[in-house]
């Protein structure tokens, strides 16, 4: 994992108690990460017992995003930090929350799953869940790579891409609903499929928010809510 600078300060100690909280960030990323890779995995081999193991560790998320949280408000308490240590402190609060979300998002896949595996599979044993799933696992991935290097570029082209996510959800979508006027038996799981499809789909907008608080530390500029013209603006700002 690459360092970036996070600034000298008189307390050694100072300066390990924030790349300590980036580094449980990543860690909590990298839990996310595997559960949405499991939940599709789940749903895709019907797999019960994977899907259970997802709902499971939905904890362990909760868990972090509390840890991560407390640590946050102690060196608030303690340091009082100013300027970037103070926005990289907002970013993390932020990202970890997103993060927690995102966990919440594969844990909803993975019930789906359970709800999926007493349902008649299809021909094309859910391919298209697969690969949004894949879409979404690369685009959250992508996204903790740019926080774990502060890179705002990088940041800009996950944001970018997002569009990538909504389309192949649209495709989803007009496909379930198609074979749900062909044929009303299957309307109970292609509704099923819809809201693993809209799951998938706010995982890839918390991975778009990660980006943003990325370009808020590195700048010290709110880009949320702006269009994709501006964030690239203020990402190469000097």
């Amino acid at each position: 994992m690459a360092n970036i600078h996070l600034g000298q300060h008189i307390s050694q100690q100072f300066n390990e108690d924030l790349e300590e909280i980036r580094n449980r960030v990543l860690s909590m990323g990298g839990l996310v990460e595997q559960q949405i890779k499991d939940a599709v995995a789940a749903l895709v081999r019907c797999d019960t017992a994977l899907a259970d193991q997802v709902i499971r560790g939905d904890l362990n998320v909760n868990a972090a995003e509390v840890a991560i949280d407390e640590e946050c408000s102690q060196i608030i308490a303690r340091r009082q930090p100013a300027a970037s240590d103070l926005r990289l402190v907002v970013a993390v609060i932020k990202t970890i929350t997103d993060l927690e979300r995102i966990g919440d998002q594969a844990e909803r896949v993975a019930h789906m799953a359970l709800r999926l595996a007493e349902e008649e599979r299809p021909k094309n044993q859910y391919n298209e869940i697969k690969d949004l799933g894949e879409k979404v696992v690369r685009h959250v991935h992508l996204a903790l790579d740019a926080f774990a290097r502060m890179d705002t570029q990088a940041a800009v082209n996950v944001v970018k891409e997002d569009s990538i996510i909504d389309q192949a959800y649209d495709g989803v979508m007009r496909q379930a609903l198609t074979f749900m006027m062909e044929d009303p038996r299957s309307i109970t799981r292609m509704l099923n499929v819809m809201w693993t499809a809209r799951a998938l789909e706010r995982i890839g907008d918390h991975a778009k928010n990660i980006c943003e608080y990325v370009i808020y530390f590195v700048r010290g500029k709110d880009v949320r809510h702006t269009s994709i013209e501006r964030l690239e603006q203020e990402a190469r700002a000097d």
